[in-house]
C-alpha cells in the first residue's frame, strides 16, 4: 500500500517500524528503534544523566530522568484521548515543562506534534488547528476557550493525569528517521506562515552537527535561549541540544527582558546564550561599555534569525566577556546550516557551512555561482532539509529541488569559505529605478551613538512615485531631540553614500514591527505605519 507524503492534504504517517541502532561514545550498541523519545530515555538511562538537571522553570529543577518518566505517562494520557500513531496534535502552549512533556508524549506515540506560537490571535490558531487537522489541541494557561468545539486538554490537567497514571507507561512506537515528527510554522514575514514538516532524526541531527561539533556542548553547560521552544532557533537550543547531550535549559514561559536575562544567567550560571539581533541590541542598549558579572558564566553566545548590524557583535562580547557566534538557518533546514563555532569565528559572516551540509550560492537563473566575492542566493543540502511543506504540494516542488533548500537569503561568499549574510532576495528596493539593497543605509545610519534600530525601505507617495524613507529607534540614553536627530542622520548619509542611497526623510518611531522571532516585517515599514 502506499501511504501519502506528509506534506499533502491527507495526514496517513510512514508506519513501518525502521530499525536505527543508537550507539554510545565507543561505538556500542544503545537501543534499535528511531522513535526519538524512547531514543532520549535510553541516551539518558546509558550515559548516567537520569539525575542530572535537564529543564530550570521558576525555582524547580526537572532531571533528566523525572522528564522522560513524566513523557512516558503523559503519552498515556493522550493515547486514552484518542491519540494514535500518525495523528496531529496542536500544542498552543508557552515554553514550560508541559511543553516538553507535552512533545516527547506525542513523538513516543508515533504522532506529530503541530507547533503553535501560544500569543497568536484565534483566527491564526484556527488556521493551524485546520491546516494541520488537529484531532487534540493542548493549550497553556488563558487558552482554555480559545479552541472551542474542538478536542481539547489543557497543559495542568494532562500534567496532572499523567503524574497520577498508572504505570507500565506507554513504550515508544516504532518509527523511522524519516517518520514525520513535528510541524513548525514559518516566521510569515510577508504573507500567510507554511506548515514545516521536520522527522523523527532530525533533532538528533541538529545536536551532532552544532549543538556537539561546533558547540562542543557538555552535561556541565547551562542554556538560555531568548528564541522560544516552538520556533525553529529555540527549539534546537533549548530542547535538542539539552536532551540530546545530558547538559539542561532554563525554561521561560515568555520573551525575558534584558534585566530578565542579567537575573536568570546569575542565578543559574548560564554557559550558554541564545538570541536574535534585536534582543542583543536591547541588552546592551541602556549599558556602559564594558564586561557586565552578570554573565560571568557564559562562555559563548549565538545569534541567529537574523543579520546582526555592523559592530553589534563587538559590543555584546564585550558586554558578555564571551565570543558571540553568528549563524544562519531556516525553519525549512530545521536549524543552523552556516555558523561560526569556537575555533574558526569571523564577525560580519554568518560562518561556513556546517559539517554535513553543502551549500551553493545560485544566481536568478539557478546556475551556481563558483567564485568567491560574487552575491547569489543561498541554497543548502542537508539531512534536516525539510521533505516538503504541508498541503501545499506546489510550493513544496519550488522551494525544495532536488533535494536542494531555496533558502531566499542572499549571501556573497569570502576567500576563507565563510558567508556574508546580505539579507532576503525580497529586501532588495526599487530607488529611482535602480536596485539596491537597504541594509547598506541602516549601517550608515545605525553607526550614530542615539541609534537602537533602523529600517530603510522605499515607500510611495499619494502620486504613487516611491522615495527612500529611513526609521530609526532611539537607545534609551539618548537626549538628542528629534528634529536634530533627523538632521544629524542625513548629513551622515549624505556623507557616505550615494546620492540616491540617501533617504528623503528620517522618522524617530518608538518600535519596528517584528515576528515573533525579532524579524523584521519589511512588507510593513514599506507601507509606512504599522
Amino acid at each position: 500500500m502506499t501511504t501519502t507524503p506528509p506534506w499533502s492534504t491527507s495526514h496517513s504517517p510512514d508506519h513501518s517500524p525502521q530499525v536505527d541502532t543508537v550507539t554510545g561514545t565507543h561505538g556500542e550498541p544503545i537501543v534499535s528503534a528511531s522513535n526519538m523519545a524512547g531514543r532520549l530515555a535510553a541516551l539518558a538511562e546509558h550515559h548516567g544523566w537520569t539525575d542530572l538537571p535537564a529543564f530550570h522553570e521558576g525555582h524547580q529543577v526537572w532531571t533528566h530522568g523525572q522528564v522522560h518518566d513524566l513523557a512516558a505517562r503523559a503519552a498515556t494520557v493522550l493515547a486514552d484521548h484518542g491519540v494514535r500513531p500518525g495523528d496531529r496534535i496542536l500544542l498552543a502552549l508557552p515554553d514550560s515543562l508541559a511543553w516538553v512533556a507535552a512533545f516527547l508524549a506525542t513523538a513516543r506515540l508515533g504522532a506529530v506534534a503541530a507547533l503553535a506560537n501560544p500569543e497568536l490571535l484565534p483566527a491564526e490558531h484556527d488556521f493551524m488547528a485546520d491546516d494541520t487537522d488537529a484531532v487534540l489541541c493542548v493549550t497553556g494557561p488563558g487558552l482554555e476557550d480559545r479552541f472551542a468545539g474542538r478536542h481539547q486538554l489543557c497543559a495542568y490537567q494532562l500534567l496532572a493525569l499523567a503524574t497520577t497514571a498508572t504505570p507500565p507507561a506507554t513504550a515508544p512506537h516504532p518509527t523511522g528517521p524519516r517518520t514525520p515528527l513535528y510541524i513548525q510554522y514559518t516566521s510569515g514575514t510577508t504573507g500567510r506562515p507554511k506548515a514545516v514538516v521536520h522527522c523523527h532524526g532530525d533533532p538528533e541531527n541538529y545536536h551532532a552537527f552544532i549543538g556537539q561539533r561546533l558547540l562542543r556542548i557538555t552535561p556541565a553547560d547551562v542554556t538560555l535561549s531568548v528564541s522560544k521552544l516552538y520556533f525553529a532557533y529555540g527549539f534546537g537550543n533549548a530542547f535538542a541540544f539539552p536532551l540530546f547531550s545530558g547538559s539542561s535549559a532554563v525554561l521561560v514561559d515568555r520573551r525575558p527582558t534584558p534585566a530578565v536575562i542579567d537575573e536568570l544567567t546569575a542565578r543559574h550560571r548560564v554557559t550558554l546564550l541564545y538570541s536574535v539581533p534585536s534582543a542583543y541590541a536591547a541588552l546592551v542598549a541602556d549599558r556602559g561599555s564594558g564586561h557586565a558579572a552578570c554573565f560571568a558564566s557564559v562562555r559563548a553566545a549565538v545569534s541567529a534569525g537574523e543579520r546582526m548590524p555592523a559592530g553589534l557583535g563587538q559590543r555584546v562580547t564585550e558586554l558578555l566577556g564571551a565570543p558571540v557566534l553568528e549563524q544562519i538557518g531556516s525553519t525549512e533546514a530545521g536549524h543552523a546550516f552556516c555558523a561560526n563555532h569556537l575555533d574558526h569565528n569571523i564577525p560580519g559572516t554568518v560562518g561556513r557551512p556546517v559539517p554535513g551540509y553543502d551549500v551553493e550560492l545560485r544566481d536568478p537563473t539557478g546556475r551556481p555561482v563558483t567564485h568567491d566575492g560574487a552575491e547569489g542566493e543561498l541554497w543548502v543540502r542537508g539531512p534536516t532539509v525539510t521533505p516538503g511543506y504541508l498541503n501545499l504540494p506546489e510550493e513544496t516542488a519550488r522551494t525544495v529541488v532536488d533535494g536542494w533548500l531555496a533558502t531566499r537569503d542572499r549571501a556573497r561568499r569570502e576567500p576563507d569559505g565563510s558567508y556574508r549574510h546580505l539579507g532576503r532576495v525580497d529586501d532588495m528596493e526599487m530607488v529611482g529605478g535602480i536596485t539596491m539593497s537597504p541594509l547598506e543605509v541602516e549601517d550608515v545610519l545605525r553607526a550614530h551613538p542615539a541609534v537602537r534600530e533602523v529600517a530603510a525601505a522605499s515607500i510611495a507617495d499619494e502620486r504613487g512615485a516611491t522615495r527612500l524613507q529611513a526609521f530609526v529607534v532611539t537607545n534609551p540614553n539618548a537626549n538628542t531631540d528629534a528634529a536634530d536627530l533627523e538632521d544629524e542622520l542625513l548629513t551622515l548619509a549624505r556623507k557616505h553614500l550615494a546620492p540616491f542611497k540617501v533617504p528623503r526623510t528620517v522618522t524617530v518611531v518608538r518600535s519596528l514591527p517584528r515576528t515573533p522571532t525579532g524579524k523584521l516585517r519589511r512588507h510593513l515599514v514599506r507601507q509606512g505605519t504599522w
